[in-house]
């Protein structure tokens, strides 16, 4: 057993409070992470954290957690309101409009340039 395995494996929770478990060693017996219960419509609901999968980066030592949460006491996922959807339609708006030209150019603003395709094309142009 390496030793990265070993720091991740503590099913009893001796060491770091809950079961922990290795990358992909976690039981599937009614556990999931946030993403796999936003994928089946739920959502925590305020539950406690039941578990956790670890995994340790061998070349940095760097750790990356994933807490498990039980899916019997999970809730369904809260249904967007008319008013979420409009915040988040502005929202999308704002990273489509380009702050040089002011246009919607239809796609999100690369915010390593902060312009759109057209005014980068026209930049390179005069300093050329």
């Amino acid at each position: 057993m390496s030793p990265a395995f070993g720091k991740c494996f503590d099913p009893a929770g001796a060491r770091w409070g809950i079961p922990t478990y290795p990358w992909r060693y976690a039981p599937d017996d009614g556990l999931a992470t946030r993403r796999q219960l936003r994928a089946r419509g739920l959502r925590p609901g305020g539950q406690p954290i039941a578990a956790q999968v670890m995994r340790v980066n061998r070349r940095t030592g760097e750790v990356r957690v994933a807490y498990l949460y039980r899916v019997d006491r999970a809730k369904p996922v809260r249904p967007m309101t008319s008013r979420k959807w409009g915040a988040l339609a502005l929202a999308m708006l704002a990273r489509r409009t380009c702050p040089r030209c002011e246009l919607d150019v239809g796609y999100c603003i690369p915010r390593s340039r902060g312009i759109c395709g057209a005014c980068i094309a026209t930049e390179e142009q005069t300093t050329a």
